[in-house]
């Protein structure tokens, strides 16, 4: 049996067919159909039901697939013993995260971890739409989220919690009303990161513990909270991103804090990924990196917390 067909079935699989395993491999889709169908001679069994339309696993394939590629990740650990041996770190690894986290958390610590492992390609996905990591070859992903994770059959690992806060112009803090009660925000202008309604609730939560609900009405509303930033630097209402996020613009005076003793949100950024890619150096690496910068690239009111 040529180990590489089992490599290609299990590609197969979790690309959900042969059209994407054969872009993500870059072969054409006649070879690696030709491949999967040797291996299914070879065995004597049908692994996959294919249709003009989709491919799905037989119960023997599904099987088969739980095996092969635990087989292939062993493969790939004692390859990495190897190169481990040599002080060699190299590979691919592939990495999922929100624009955001792209645009002010990774954004300094990709390009460095480059220079320190020539040997190693980093793969970035940024998008705000969640990928699943099986099928996606995805080796680690970084999650903001408020609720706890659902378990599953990934690692989770906790990174920080990051603050949130209300930012707007200096020219717009002069006229809010100069109170510390969170009531004096409503019906301000919102700037709001998503997609809202027509109204927007500021979810506040004070220092003592205290939390306010306030109504504003949605002045913008976007995906980017690049744009968003220079909206409310514009005076065109109140924004709620993250401190880190933030942090240039309140050094250089064109945002600041409004209600400065209440926060807008404390979630958690969380790393997740498949356990079977856990021992690759080049991954190794790479979450070594992550887990030492990202901390303080987050501080400016983020909580490194332990893991």
């Amino acid at each position: 049996m040529d180990l590489n067909d089992a490599f290609y079935f299990v590609q197969v699989v979790e690309k959900g067919g042969f059209s994407a395993a054969a872009r993500a491999l870059g072969i054409p889709k006649s070879r690696l159909s030709r491949r999967v169908r040797q291996l299914e001679d070879d065995l004597g069994v049908r692994l996959l039901q294919r249709t003009s339309r989709i491919v799905t696993t037989t119960e023997v394939g599904k099987e088969y697939y739980r095996h092969a590629r635990d087989a292939l990740a062993r493969f790939e650990i004692a390859e990495a013993a190897v190169r481990r041996k040599t002080n060699t770190i190299e590979g691919t690894v592939t990495v999922s995260c929100s624009v955001g986290m792209a645009q002010f958390g990774l954004d300094q610590i990709l390009p460095r971890f480059l220079q320190d492992n020539p040997g190693v390609t980093v793969v970035q996905r940024a998008s705000n739409q969640m990928e699943d990591l099986i099928q996606g070859g995805i080796d680690v992903a970084i999650r903001g989220h408020v609720d706890t994770l659902p378990d599953s059959s990934l690692i989770q690992m906790r990174l920080a919690r990051v603050e949130w806060h209300l930012f707007c112009s200096p020219e717009y803090h002069d006229t809010l009303d100069q109170g510390a009660d969170p009531v004096t925000l409503a019906n301000h202008p919102a700037l709001v990161l998503g997609r809202p309604g027509a109204t927007h609730q500021w979810l506040l939560t004070g220092g003592d513990g205290q939390t306010a609900s306030v109504p504003c009405p949605v002045r913008f509303a976007s995906d980017d909270m690049s744009t968003l930033k220079n909206a409310a630097a514009l005076s065109l209402g109140i924004v709620a991103l993250p401190a880190y996020v933030c942090r240039s613009e309140v050094e250089t005076g064109s945002l600041v804090r409004a209600l400065p003793s209440w926060t807008a949100g404390r979630p958690q950024i969380s790393l997740l990924m498949p356990s079977r890619r856990g021992l690759l150096p080049a991954f190794e690496a790479f979450l070594d990196r992550l887990k030492q910068d990202m901390p303080t690239v987050l501080a400016g009111d983020a909580v490194a917390v332990s893991g």
